[in-house]
């Protein structure tokens, strides 16, 4: 909700007419002239408001009670070696801890690569993470919180930093193409011009290495990219999320990938992300992969801060220890105290929602169960401890807690999300005829009635008759 200043807003008041209403008006302006002059002298200690000294404007604070609570990130969240590089990299950065957080935890389950994971429902779930960082333009502090987090990686496996960290996605063949197989060609065999066979050539040796990291700066131009007409890339940024091979699926391209590994990081502004995802038909197939958390600078440092050369020497000991330790390991499981921890919590987790923030969260569970893979493997352990689910389900409501506050009511309708807004704007509430008027006349009834019947269902709207001394009329108010 956009809450205006109260200093801005506008009052108006009825006139009087006549003289009287003007020579009022007068004397009012006066008053306030003198009485304004002398409280300046006052204040300032002069005798002539010519001799004050430019004092800086004072913006009255808006009270706390109508901004939204920022979502919390719970203790837990900060356990073991995450917490450590959180804390050690915070006073040298204006990054939010969040988003220093999550950059680690994506870029360590992209390190290790896919050989730990976990299965459930007969689907293999390895350190694969896909999160998106929402702010406010630059002052999110967003793409600090990543370079530092980058630096630390590179000192101990510079070849991945360098090699398997890539921007700039436009295309689904273009993804698939960072981490392809090795493509062959069938090609004649000739001797003495005549084709006496044929054989199969290495055109193209691929990647051996399927480790990929994609770092969107600009995450609204990806969205923007996608919804363009033949562009393949959200069905395969959602096939590298669910499973290890991608493939174009076009008749006449061949390239493919198998045993692909792929993480994400992106960064948007809530506007942007809003403009761009305003429906549930995209966020079911698409937005559930993704972990969004808001960020926002965690402090001012206008000096700046330099991180201290021998600051993440020991960190980058303990994180190499934790990816060679990782690549060891195989399926992983739940000890007994927390399956009986997961048992309690799988029903809130599991359970659907409705609207748009229903769908853009309906992966809950299985994002809480990488998250736990990869706090286990950053803690040395084969399997996941209560500890680790703790750790993952602060995370998780972390992130579902900012889904609420980006996605709000939104029902993922956006026909029905414009016409609640417009009905709770409008203190009188709004007849049919009014949001005939609202859509520019270019909503059908039957579209109108469709958006207005699910607004009802949901008890976002009610209906109320007035009389007009003829026909009653049926005005739509908020609750």
């Amino acid at each position: 909700m956009k809450v205006t200043p109260i200093h801005n807003r506008k009052f108006k008041s009825k006139k009087q007419p006549g003289k009287l209403h003007e020579l009022a008006t007068q004397a009012r302006d006066l008053a306030k002239k003198r009485t304004s002059e002398a409280e300046m002298k006052a204040t300032l200690g002069v005798s002539d408001l010519d001799d004050a000294q430019p004092v800086p404007l004072q913006t009255p604070p808006i009270a706390e009670d109508f901004a939204p609570a920022w979502p919390q990130l719970g203790s837990e969240a900060l356990y073991g070696l995450p917490g450590d590089i959180v804390r050690a990299i915070d006073p040298y950065t204006e990054a939010d801890q969040v988003a220093v957080l999550l950059n680690v935890l994506t870029a360590f389950g992209c390190i290790t690569g896919p050989g730990a994971h976990a299965q459930a429902s007969g689907d293999l779930h390895p350190a694969r993470l896909f999160v998106i960082q929402v702010g406010d333009t630059s002052k999110g502090r967003k793409g600090s919180g990543w370079s530092i987090a980058r630096s630390l990686f590179a000192q101990y496996d510079p070849e991945w930093a360098q090699s398997h960290i890539k921007s700039g996605l436009s295309s689904g063949e273009g993804l698939i193409y960072h981490v392809r197989d090795p493509i062959w060609k069938h090609e004649p065999i000739r001797e003495k011009g005549r084709i006496v066979g044929y054989q199969d050539v290495e055109a193209d040796p691929g990647e051996t290495d399927k480790r990929l990291l994609i770092v969107e700066p600009e995450f609204a131009s990806t969205l923007a990219v996608m919804e363009r007409d033949g562009n393949i890339l959200s069905t395969v940024i959602r096939q590298a999320w669910d499973n290890d091979k991608l493939s174009p699926l076009t008749r006449h391209n061949q390239i493919v990938a198998t045993y692909a590994h792929i993480c994400l990081l992106g960064h948007i502004t809530k506007d942007e992300l809003l403009a761009r995802l305003d429906d549930t038909s995209k966020a079911n197939g698409f937005a559930n992969r993704f972990l969004w958390a808001l960020v926002r600078r965690s402090k001012e440092l206008p000096e700046g801060a330099s991180l201290p050369g021998d600051a993440l020497q020991d960190l980058v000991t303990r994180l190499r220890a934790c990816t060679e330790f990782a690549r060891t390991v195989g399926v992983m499981h739940r000890d007994d105290q927390a399956k009986r921890r997961w048992a309690a919590v799988y029903h809130d987790l599991s359970e659907g929602k409705p609207g748009l923030l229903g769908a853009v969260i309906s992966r809950s569970e299985t994002q809480v169960l990488r998250l736990s893979l990869i706090y286990a493997l950053l803690d040395l352990s084969p399997v996941v401890c209560i500890e680790h689910l703790h750790a993952a389900l602060a995370v998780w409501d972390y992130c579902e807690h900012s889904a609420r506050l980006i996605f709000g009511n939104r029902l993922g309708d956006p026909t029905a999300d414009r016409m609640m807004e417009a009905i709770r704007q409008a203190p009188q509430g709004m007849t049919d005829n009014d949001l005939y008027e609202f859509f520019g006349r270019n909503k059908s009834a039957n579209e109108r009635a469709r958006a207005l019947t699910r607004l009802a269902a949901l008890g976002l709207i009610r209906s109320e008759k007035q009389e007009t001394g003829g026909r009653p009329r049926t005005v739509w108010i908020g609750t």
